[in-house]
């Protein structure tokens, strides 16, 4: 059981890390093991969010304080939060990997997902708005960025390159 000290430093650390990031992923990391929470971070850290395990009443405590509408104590599972300062598609791809490794490996977790772990929600600090785990888990499953951009481009250029091969074939049968 932690002092009303260690809460005091718990919901001070909870602010300042409030304050420089612009979304907030919660996961279930039910019965993950520490090796898997270790990995996890270390992925997060090379994209710039980190992932802080905080009690759900403190949470709750230092939301109210910051005055951000909403309750994670309405999660049953173990919680951890993930802080960003990048938007939420950088950041769903990642975890969703991550979790979707777990589930490759065979993990399954008493009482939690087959996966041993899932996301739960984002809170967009922003804009102030939650998005579901649901939501969360389909903007996770998309490509990247610049793979959409390829896909993008190939398809502008596909009637292009179609229409200049049939030029080339008429040029082609009006030379004989």
């Amino acid at each position: 059981m932690k002092t009303k000290k260690q809460k005091q430093t718990a919901i001070e650390e909870g602010k300042k890390l409030l304050e420089g990031n612009r979304n907030l992923v919660f996961v279930d990391f039910t019965g993950a093991s520490v090796e898997d929470l270790k990995s996890l971070r270390k992925t997060l850290k090379e994209i710039g969010a980190k992932l802080k395990v905080v009690k759900k009443k403190l949470m709750r405590v230092l939301f109210e304080k910051e005055g951000i509408d909403f309750n994670p104590e309405q999660f049953e599972s173990q919680l951890a939060t993930i802080f960003a300062d990048k938007d939420i598609s950088e950041i769903a791809g990642p975890v969703y990997k991550f979790f979707e490794g777990i589930k490759k490996k065979g993990f399954s977790a008493k009482g939690g997902s087959a996966a041993g772990g899932k996301i739960l929600g984002a809170y967009d600090l922003p804009a102030k708005s939650f998005l579901d785990g649901e939501t969360v888990t389909k903007i996770g499953k998309l490509p990247s960025r610049e793979v959409l951009l390829g896909q993008l481009v190939g398809m502008l250029a596909s009637p292009i390159r179609m229409f200049l091969y049939v030029l080339n074939e008429k040029s082609k049968m009006v030379e004989k």
